[in-house]
């Protein structure tokens, strides 16, 4: 666990920002679904970005990274296994 140090200084967690930040485009979706009572798994799929994410794995990976994954770390983890 990470503590800000005393002195005013901010500690920035760049993944937790960017969950946040998916969260929030999540919520605004929902909120804006036309005459759905729930987003689609596509929908939310489209949302996150999720095959965004896979392609510039799959490119990555085309050009010798080592695995499929991207380095992000936004989208996938999150809920994937449904």
């Amino acid at each position: 666990m990470r503590v800000a140090p005393g002195g005013g200084t901010a500690v920035q967690d760049n993944v937790a920002l960017a969950e946040i930040e998916l969260c929030g485009e999540l919520i605004i979706a929902a909120s804006t679904a036309a005459g759905e009572e729930r987003l689609s798994l596509e929908s939310i799929d489209q949302v996150l970005r999720v095959g965004e994410e896979r392609e510039r794995g799959e490119e990555w990976a085309a050009r010798g990274g080592s695995g499929a994954g991207s380095s992000s770390g936004s989208g996938e983890s999150a809920g994937s296994g449904a």
